[in-house]
């Protein structure tokens, strides 16, 4: 039996409520003059299939000499996604990976067990002013795959479908919609595109899936007779026949979503398990520093430096 603690099987269907279960506005935070908004997790919602964490990164302007300084981190429980649109990002990872994160790009780092990994935007970058925009997610591994040794997958955006009709592009990022599929290793059923649409056009949601959720980056679209503008997350009821349509002065939009997942999740700093034992473990590894024959190393080439795990 699949998990979600908010789909309830004696909420009624058709056209008896409006097909719009959640609508989330994300939580804004300024990291010195870089501002990220989630959308995931929220109290409304923790997960959107098996998404459980969504962050839209700026869009930021850096002067001269500044930029993004994220120190090596660990994660665990987890599959990190980077999809940039404006900007590139430096990523360096545990398992040696040393690659420059372009816009249109998919980036899939599966944490499993545990990595460690740096996002900067350093070296020449900082010899001029540069933007960066992007969006950061965080799928939740299955149970089976928690476990897992860590990987790290890049995809060229000529790489994803894209598909072009009546007014709309819908690039695919992960996982299977519209009868297209990504050729990257999941642990769950997902989907996430990333579609614009032209003023007026409609654009069905998928109904291969179970959970599904739409984030709108630019314009405003409608449904069931409601507009939706920037920085809005909408979350639809299971099984419902969903089309949006754009405004009239277009819109883009990140799709989202897949199959509940088989159990709960905890969520503890850059972590996601399934127990709390689990992150406990974590914890203490992390804490023991022991980058040469412990569970974390440091990412070669940028081992200099890292976050300290928070004491609460």
């Amino acid at each position: 039996m699949s998990w979600n603690p908010l789909l309830d099987a004696s909420i009624p269907i058709g056209d008896q409520v409006d097909a719009i279960e959640t609508v989330i506005i994300p939580r804004a935070r300024d990291l010195g003059g870089f501002e990220v908004r989630r959308a995931l997790p929220s109290v409304q919602r923790q997960m959107v299939g098996p998404f459980i964490f969504f962050d839209q990164m700026g869009p930021a302007e850096f002067i001269t000499g500044k930029g993004v300084d994220v120190r090596p981190h660990p994660h665990i429980g987890l599959s990190t996604v980077t999809y940039l649109i404006r900007g590139r990002m430096h990523h360096r990872d545990s398992l040696g990976t040393d690659a420059w994160i372009t816009p249109g790009e998919v980036n899939l780092m599966q944490a499993g067990h545990g990595i460690t990994h740096s996002e900067r935007t350093d070296g020449a970058m900082r010899q001029a002013p540069h933007q960066l925009f992007g969006l950061q997610t965080w799928l939740a591994l299955s149970q089976a795959q928690e476990d897992a040794a860590p990987e790290f997958h890049n995809l060229r955006a000529a790489d994803l479908p894209l598909l072009e009709a009546e007014g709309k592009s819908v690039r695919l990022i992960l996982g299977s919609a519209w009868g297209e599929s990504v050729p990257l290793p999941l642990s769950s059923d997902t989907f996430y595109a990333d579609a614009t649409l032209e003023p007026g056009a409609s654009l069905p949601l998928p109904d291969n899936h179970e959970d599904r959720g739409v984030y709108v980056l630019g314009g405003e679209v409608s449904q069931g007779g409601q507009a939706y503008g920037v920085g809005q997350m909408l979350v639809f009821r299971p099984g419902d026949g969903i089309s949006l349509k754009a405004g009239p002065f277009g819109a883009r939009i990140m799709l989202l979503g897949g199959a509940t997942m088989d159990g709960p999740r905890h969520i503890w700093w850059n972590f996601v398990a399934s127990s709390k034992d689990r992150i406990e473990a974590a914890k203490a590894a992390w804490r023991a520093g022991d980058w040469a024959h412990g569970r974390f190393q440091l990412p070669p080439g940028d081992d200099a430096e890292f976050i300290p795990a928070p004491d609460r």
